[in-house]
């Protein structure tokens, strides 16, 4: 098992129900999410603005993408975010978790599809926030929806 604790195509054990239930959820930041049309981290986002959530971008280069303001790190966004979705390579999980964590209100933890970091899930759990990892939160919404 690497470091990071995924050797098999592992995912959470989330049902369905709980799954369902996460979407109910409207204000998702976005870490890592890119003004790049065709990358996963530019239409996921698109896909979920299109779909009437409240998409709020993280990226320290940009200033601005899809026409939202993007905030360098989550704990530098003023207002409420619910869920938290991740496209960061794996190693670079736990930072990121960490900040979260000084932000309040965030309930869900989602690292996209090939994302695992076991400390971050550790941490985010302890924290009493859900934890979605291995998954896209775009198929996952097209699957249960």
């Amino acid at each position: 098992m690497s470091k990071h604790g995924m050797n098999t195509i592992d995912i959470d054990k989330n049902s369905d129900d709980v799954i369902k239930r996460i979407y109910d959820f409207k204000n998702i930041a976005v870490v890592g999410m890119s003004p790049n049309e065709g990358k996963p981290s530019n239409y996921v986002p698109k896909y979920l603005i299109e779909k009437g959530y409240n998409v709020i971008p993280v990226n320290p280069i940009y200033g601005e993408i899809l026409g939202k303001k993007s905030y360098p790190k989550v704990s530098d966004i003023p207002h409420q975010v619910d869920i938290l979705d991740i496209f960061r390579k794996s190693e670079d999980v736990l930072p990121v978790v960490q900040d979260a964590i000084l932000k309040n209100g965030i309930k869900v933890i989602w690292m996209q599809l090939g994302i695992y970091n076991m400390e971050a899930k550790e941490i985010a759990e302890e924290k009493g926030l859900s934890v979605i990892y291995n998954r896209c939160i775009l198929k996952e919404h097209q699957r249960l929806f």
